[in-house]
């Protein structure tokens, strides 16, 4: 008799709690700081990309999600400082698992994972990202490509002293530059 109100007690001990809402569209929680979420593909502090279109990364993604055509480099139009380019980039985020092989791949770091994790849509075309969608917004100093380079004469310059190039003052040496 008495293991019907036992039984019961989980139920009415939380009847009279309060309710935890999250109010969640409002309050936007941030995302833990190594969360893996939306790709984006990075530039070099003068604006070209870092992307050189070795598809190294849509050969290392499990699930077939990642799209990438190479082009290649000109005087008049450069993109990257490599012979090549990524001229087309696509992720399909209906396909991609969040694994971050892809990021593991990628030789010239051009390719990193943002904690950004609002990507739901009701539109399956929309879940398709674009170079455009995923590349890094300008920073000021950094110039739209296609340009000519910036830090350097060769992608040496920009692959193997990287980090250094990082602390010049991109303003200066496109100003030195343009003399």
């Amino acid at each position: 008799m008495f293991e019907f109100f036992k039984g019961f007690g989980v139920t009415f001990s939380t009847m009279f709690k309060k309710v935890v809402t999250e109010e969640y569209p409002e309050n936007f929680p941030p995302a833990a700081p190594r969360y893996h979420g939306r790709h984006q593909l990075n530039r070099h502090p003068d604006g070209l990309e870092k992307c050189v279109g070795c598809e190294l990364c849509a050969w290392a993604c499990p699930a077939d999600a990642i799209y990438v055509e190479g082009g290649d480099n000109t005087d008049e139009e450069r993109y990257s400082p490599g012979e090549r380019y990524g001229a087309v980039y696509q992720i399909n985020y209906l396909r991609c698992i969040g694994c971050g092989l892809c990021i593991e791949a990628c030789p010239t770091r051009s390719l990193t994972m943002t904690n950004f994790y609002e990507m739901a849509d009701d539109d399956r075309q929309n879940l398709i990202y674009t170079k455009e969608q995923l590349m890094a917004p300008l920073l000021p100093g950094m110039e739209q490509p296609p340009h000519p380079m910036r830090l350097g004469d060769s992608e040496l310059d920009y692959y193997v002293q990287g980090p250094s190039l990082e602390k010049v003052d991109v303003t200066a040496v496109a100003a030195e530059a343009g003399r």
